[in-house]
């Protein structure tokens, strides 16, 4: 049914660092020659930070870098963007960057230390009691996002997630009473249709020595209704939904309708059947018994609704009174 929904992020730490350049001979320079990047701005454990660098004071097309990683040199050439490996969540990775200008070097140094956390979204939306899938973002609706944090010291210690703080930004700008320490969920409004809602979080220890964040785009997806015969015996037969056409073999059938991703914030979605195009009754839950003799055929349609515009439409084109096969094989 294409319904679930699990979206999921790593995040990665890096620490703040002291960005005054010093030439190599010890003296201080009055202000930064170079700044430094790091893209992404979390990078995952085990991939790669790429490094940029500027400079409004030197003449970096002419300049000389070399970059080294835990005391090994892994670059020296013209001034360009620099991948550097990293390790496991947790792992301090340290980066000297020195860049000679005009004969004068100046060095800066930085640690990153990746961490993994994951956002997960979950649709306050409607499903099946055992669908086994997630039902996606409903229209007019809300999604709960859940920030799982698994964040490391340089030692390899779990922090408690408990213990962290929670800065929850939305469409860009901050939700403060859903921010905070252990304050690891935040609601969000479902998005417009066609726009998305970008949510984003940072993360911290309360000393503030671990920092990290990670982000994710919501988007609502179009409800879905469907229906399914309910047999007397073996009950609701979700493995099969009823398609265009159903033909009611014996004096009665019973069907049963289940709408996918429509918001329950105003309780469960509103069901409403039509026969022939006349309201018939509402429910998840229909009884056909045709009457009278001969064979014939009728429609039934049927709408999912939920606030003010989400909707969701199923039809089937009904036979009844058809000729029960002679023998088991049908002929």
């Amino acid at each position: 049914m294409h319904l679930s929904f699990l979206i999921t992020f790593v995040l990665a730490l890096l620490l703040p660092f002291a960005t005054t350049a010093q030439s190599l001979d010890g003296s201080l320079g009055n202000t930064d020659p170079f700044t430094i990047s790091v893209n992404p701005q979390y990078p995952t454990p085990y991939s790669q930070a790429s490094l940029s660098f500027l400079s409004s004071t030197l003449d970096l097309t002419n300049a000389v870098m070399t970059v080294s990683v835990g005391g090994k040199q892994i670059y020296k050439g013209s001034v360009r963007p620099i991948a550097v490996p990293l390790g496991g969540a947790g792992s301090m990775t340290s980066v000297v960057v020195t860049i000679t200008s005009a004969d004068t070097p100046y060095s800066q140094s930085l640690a990153i230390q990746p961490q993994d956390v994951s956002l997960i979204a979950e649709p306050v939306a409607s499903a099946p009691a055992l669908y086994l899938g997630k039902p996606l973002i409903p229209l007019e609706g809300n999604v709960r996002v859940v920030a799982v944090a698994n964040v490391r010291d340089a030692t390899g210690k779990v922090v408690a997630p408990a213990n962290l703080s929670y800065l929850w930004t939305v469409d860009g700008t901050r939700i403060a009473n859903s921010s905070g320490i252990g304050k690891n969920v935040v609601i969000v409004a479902s998005p417009l249709q066609y726009r998305e809602r970008p949510v984003s979080v940072t993360i911290q220890s309360q000393n503030g020595s671990l920092v990290g964040g990670a982000d994710l785009s919501l988007v609502a997806s179009e409800p879905s209704v469907r229906i399914y015969a309910n047999d007397p015996l073996l009950g609701i037969r979700f493995d099969r939904a009823l398609f265009s056409t159903h033909a009611i073999s014996g004096t009665e059938a019973a069907l049963y309708a289940a709408p996918f991703s429509l918001s329950i914030l105003g309780g469960a979605p509103r069901l409403q059947w039509f026969l022939n195009g006349t309201s018939a009754q509402t429910g998840s839950s229909i009884t056909l018994r045709p009457a009278g003799s001969g064979q014939g055929n009728a429609s039934l349609s049927l709408t999912a609704s939920a606030g003010a515009s989400a909707m969701a439409t199923a039809s089937l084109s009904l036979s009844f009174g058809a000729a029960q096969s002679s023998n088991f094989f049908g002929l």
